[in-house]
């Protein structure tokens, strides 16, 4: 009998609307695109204007530097918790999609499995095959079911089965129906126009007939339904516990480094230099064992500082006093007549000495006042030459002193003029303690001191003829301003050791003294070779 089912009605009630199999469903003629006015529409087959799409792309761009701008706006806290909620909300979406998806599947794929073994197994016993007995079957006994079933002729006009109970029919059904026994079923979900939802099997039984066999997925969908919202539930939920969470391993974790940022603070602002209390052996402890090492160095450098300020005060105070006591003089005299030409000489290469002594010593400052770790800008120098240009230059200011100087090349990378500074005030040194305070030039030439040098494998040793150095003094010689009891009576600032060791350590070197075995003092500076120093 023909269907009259008014959800699926039957291809025999529309005859000239059947597709077959092989019958392709005609397309439907798509709207012609007209274009706006005054603006003509693409051709077929041509792309848009690129306006829209140029339009599309900077509203991109300007919403990506606006969430950057937004996210870099936030704190590291709220960074942290977002971070947290972010990444669990993403592995929980994951995990319920996949969950989710493999429900269904195993859902669907059960159900598959029991359809067509229920079908195959009511085909093979043909009882529910044989047309008569399939029009006997009353409607209200498949409504206690979700099931509708039906026999499908292979030209579609026939679906023998309880009216208003009839399964949807497709062309897969059709097909299956113009197929030999023995082929293959095919299954596939379809909806109804009540918007219900069924998955539908066909098995061919010979003869242009097929069996068809439709369940309702209601309960599916509601499991499915019910499994949504749970796993929607136990997301929110995981989002705002790992909000949560991180926000508390946040506020733990990162309130060593709030007490670090007080402390700074607290430091910026009282300038007091006080290290930081260090506990556990975190990346934060190691933050502030680093940050308590950068405020030793800086106490240490304020304390270099201060230690020099109050040093040149105190040797800056003794050539202006003099200075201004011999222009006092000067001026005194000039209101009572004037002095001798002799005794104004005498006077104005006083204050000619002083006046060189503070420049000397204002350089001196200068230098020591950089306080730079390490040479900048290095280059490749040869220290023979350097030890050379200073041994000739001072041998200029001292030409009643006997130098013995023995050279060998050496290659070196450093600062050319500050090396040759420290080799030069090394001779001046020398120099200096070569001659005796009382010894005057010798009638018939003979030098009044000796100065040794010798430059071998980077090591250059400076000896002089003098008293040597006390033992006392040895410890002390290369500090800043310091003078020995001897050397009070000398001229001299007691920079330039100081400035000898600040070079050295400069270019990785070191120097060192003590008094040589016969007599007087002997300096050696080390330096090492350009083969093997660091630029």
């Amino acid at each position: 009998m023909s269907s009259q089912d008014p959800d699926f009605p039957s291809y025999a009630d529309r005859p000239n609307q059947r597709p077959g199999p092989q019958q392709p469903v005609p397309q439907q003629p798509r709207p012609q695109q007209s274009g706006t006015p005054g603006r003509p529409a693409p051709a077929a087959g041509q792309p848009l204007a690129n306006g829209n799409g140029n339009r599309m792309a900077a509203t991109a761009a300007r919403t990506q530097s606006w969430a950057q701008q937004k996210l870099h706006q936030l704190s590291l806290h709220a960074r942290v918790t977002l971070l947290a909620a972010v990444a669990v909300g993403l592995a929980v979406a994951f995990v319920s999609l996949a969950a989710y998806l493999t429900v269904r599947q195993q859902m669907y794929r059960n159900l598959d499995d029991s359809l067509i073994q229920r079908s195959s197994a009511a085909a093979k016993s043909g009882v529910i095959t044989n047309p008569d007995l399939m029009q006997s079957v009353r409607p209200e006994w498949l409504g206690l079911t979700d099931i509708r079933m039906g026999l499908l002729a292979a030209d579609g006009s026939t679906l023998v089965g309880p009216r208003s109970y009839t399964p949807p029919i497709g062309p897969a059904e059709l097909t299956v129906a113009s197929s030999p026994e023995n082929s293959d079923a095919s299954i596939r979900t379809a909806g109804s126009p009540n918007n219900q939802h069924y998955r539908v099997i066909a098995i061919p039984l010979g003869d242009d007939t097929a069996l068809v066999v439709a369940q309702s997925l209601d309960p599916i969908d509601h499991t499915l339904h019910n499994l949504g919202i749970v796993l929607w539930a136990v997301g929110l939920l995981g989002v705002i516990g790992a909000a949560l969470a991180g926000n508390a391993v946040a506020a733990s974790g990162l309130r060593p480094l709030a007490r670090l940022t007080g402390a700074a603070e607290h430091i910026a602002r009282t300038e007091e230099l006080q290290p930081i209390p260090v506990t556990g052996s975190d990346e934060i402890s190691r933050l502030a064992q680093a940050f308590n090492a950068m405020l030793a160095a800086l106490a240490r450098s304020q304390d270099r500082q201060r230690r020099l300020v109050g040093d040149a005060g105190h040797e800056l105070r003794t050539p202006l006093t003099s200075i201004r006591t011999n222009l006092d003089l000067l001026a005194q005299a000039d209101k009572r007549g004037g002095l001798r030409p002799e005794d104004r000489q005498q006077l104005l290469d006083d204050v000619r000495a002083q006046m060189d002594e503070l420049t000397t010593l204002i350089g001196d400052l200068t230098e020591l006042a950089r306080d730079t770790p390490q040479v900048r800008n290095a280059e490749l120098i040869e220290l023979a030459n350097v030890v050379e240009d200073a041994v000739i230059k001072v041998r200029r200011r001292a030409p009643g002193l006997e130098w013995d100087v023995q050279l060998a090349p050496f290659p070196v990378w450093g600062d050319e003029r500050l090396l040759g500074r420290a080799v030069t005030n090394l001779l001046d040194n020398a120099a200096k303690y070569s001659v005796p305070e009382d010894a005057t030039a010798r009638p018939d030439g003979q030098p009044v001191g000796r100065v040794t040098v010798r430059l071998l494998d980077g090591v250059l040793t400076v000896t002089d003829s003098g008293p040597g150095i006390a033992e006392a003094d040895l410890p002390h010689v290369f500090e800043r301003f310091y003078r020995s009891s001897e050397a009070r009576s000398r001229p001299g600032s007691g920079l330039g050791l100081a400035i000898v060791k600040h070079a050295a350590e400069q270019h990785g070197g070191m120097i060192y003294a003590r008094n040589a075995p016969g007599a007087g003092a002997q300096f050696t500076l080390w330096l090492p070779h350009a083969a093997t120093q660091t630029r």
